[in-house]
């Protein structure tokens, strides 16, 4: 029997419960990657003689093929189907992780970390929809978010100890070579378990233009920024590259209003609740890489801490992210509106941030940074949980894998922002405060101490931009979003016509 002529069970899957392990096994294994190599770089540098001028290429491979495809990624899981696209993406990804685990030379490794973002672009928003399309009861639904929103939101940290314990006792390598049994059951355990109810396809001819647009426009947009953070902003072919972004991503927008079958429906993102999830999502994600940026900068050169050391010490934020999610935004998603949940959330992580704005070269890791962590746990885990279903919630089924693109792409943009703003941010400042100091120091070890004085400064001054970036993420969130609690509401899919209605649960995601 054909799969188009199988009927979606009128129950809901009694695998479900299996099928989040591995789809959460998936998420983790795609968010640990993006900071566990960032441990290991400097190892696979020395290793592989790769110049200090091109090993940011190491990260940027990965991130400019991953932010560039995850739209094309989207709408190849809505054509060719949600479970198949996960498979064909874990398979991928564990292909290129051993390629890149097994790396002689520079070249090798940075098209392994491309064929690594390339398969997660297309892991990645599968992973969300196939998600959305098996839980649709809010209770339910509130749950599985909430353990998929926990992982995403805290994953990045379990990279750092990952990271840190496979670097400092086995290789370098391993932190490549580990992603392959997490593919491995992940894809095996999909294969098995996962049964992806029929309809909801998008089989319209594929939008070519719109493929090329967004993934150049994407690209150039990843690029400016980290070409920003190590040229300087006012560099030409910065400006240029912003430009240029600026350009072919309006061209992309253009077509798409045009087009008949688009990449990107612009019914996706002008809906106002899941526009506002877009947006404040990666505000908060730009804060977030700022932060495990400089404060792993902070434990490591000024406090002195291992990487494995430094690895545990951001624990308090997973558990708080872990908390947050699972008990609080569980609990309160099918009980109040998912404003109440995201705007508080993000303040609460915005005053986690203001502690740390207090941080000088003696701080204490139990009175300062250990509060801190927790409510930046806390508060990312309560916002990060409802935001995950939210934006996947009210599409059309033909439109789920892009809808879940992007908010996989408004991570990634957003990580890629953060960590350019903010980085060139602290630089400016540590330079400034260095400049005005250093004439004073008469000693050697007085001008070590005005060294690190001036990292801090300029730790701290990135910080207080963090602040104000989470309460502009707390204002979108409680402006743009207007939806009423998920039970307020039915679980059906979104019909043809009914764009102008809040958002529901939809069964066909």
């Amino acid at each position: 029997m054909s799969e188009t002529a199988v009927k979606a069970p009128s129950g809901p899957d009694a695998n479900r419960w299996k099928a989040l392990t591995f789809i959460a096994l998936a998420q983790l294994m795609v968010v640990l990657d993006a900071t566990i190599v960032n441990i290991a770089l400097p190892s696979a540098q020395q290793d592989l003689g790769i110049s200090d001028g091109n090993r940011q290429w190491v990260i940027t491979a990965y991130a400019l093929a991953f932010g560039g495809l995850l739209l094309f990624g989207g709408r190849i899981a809505d054509l060719w189907g949600r479970k198949r696209t996960f498979v064909a993406g874990l398979i991928g990804f564990a292909g290129a992780s051993a390629l890149g685990g097994a790396a002689t030379n520079e070249a090798m490794m940075l098209g392994a970390r491309a064929l690594q973002g390339a398969f997660g672009a297309l892991l990645a928003p599968a992973a969300l929809s196939l998600l959305a399309v098996m839980f649709t009861e809010p209770k339910e639904r509130a749950k599985a978010f909430g353990i998929y929103g926990a992982i995403a939101g805290g994953g990045g940290a379990v990279g750092f100890i990952l990271g840190g314990v496979l670097t400092e006792y086995l290789d370098w390598r391993w932190t490549f070579f580990v992603n392959i049994p997490f593919a491995i059951i992940a894809a095996a355990g999909a294969y098995f378990v996962i049964r992806e109810p029929a309809g909801g396809r998008n089989r319209s001819p594929l939008d070519i233009p719109g493929v090329i647009l967004s993934v150049l426009g994407l690209v150039t947009l990843v690029y400016a920024f980290t070409r920003a953070e190590s040229e300087g902003w006012g560099d030409s072919v910065t400006i240029g590259l912003f430009i240029a972004s600026a350009v072919l991503l309006a061209a992309f927008v253009i077509t798409e209003s045009k087009v008949k079958a688009p990449l990107l429906p612009l019914r996706v993102i002008t809906e106002r609740n899941r526009g506002g999830v877009y947006l404040s999502l990666g505000l908060a994600i730009i804060a977030m890489f700022g932060l495990f940026l400089f404060l792993t900068y902070y434990l490591q050169i000024v406090k002195g801490y291992s990487p494995v050391k430094t690895g545990f010490a951001f624990l308090p934020m997973i558990g708080g992210m872990m908390v947050g999610s699972t008990q609080i935004g569980t609990r309160l998603m099918t009980r109040v509106a998912p404003r109440l949940l995201m705007a508080p959330g993000f303040l609460v992580a915005g005053l986690g941030m203001l502690i740390l704005t207090r941080l000088e070269i003696g701080s204490s890791y139990a009175s300062t940074i250990l509060p801190a962590m927790v409510l930046l746990g806390l508060g990312m885990g309560t916002a990060f949980m409802p935001a995950m279903s939210l934006a996947t919630l009210g599409v059309e089924p033909r439109d789920s894998g892009v809808a879940s693109a992007m908010v996989n792409t408004s991570q990634q943009v957003g990580g890629a922002i953060g960590t350019a703003l903010l980085n060139t941010i602290a630089a400016s400042a540590t330079t400034s405060y260095i400049k005005d100091h250093i004439g004073g120091a008469g000693s050697k070890a007085q001008q070590q101490l005005v060294l690190l004085e001036g990292q801090v400064h300029g730790y701290t001054n990135a910080i207080w931009f963090a602040v104000g970036i989470l309460v502009a993420a707390a204002t979108i969130a409680a402006t743009f979003i207007n939806t009423g609690r998920p039970e307020a509401t039915s679980v059906t899919g979104s019909d043809e016509g009914a764009e102008d209605e809040l958002p529901v649960p939809v069964v066909a995601h």
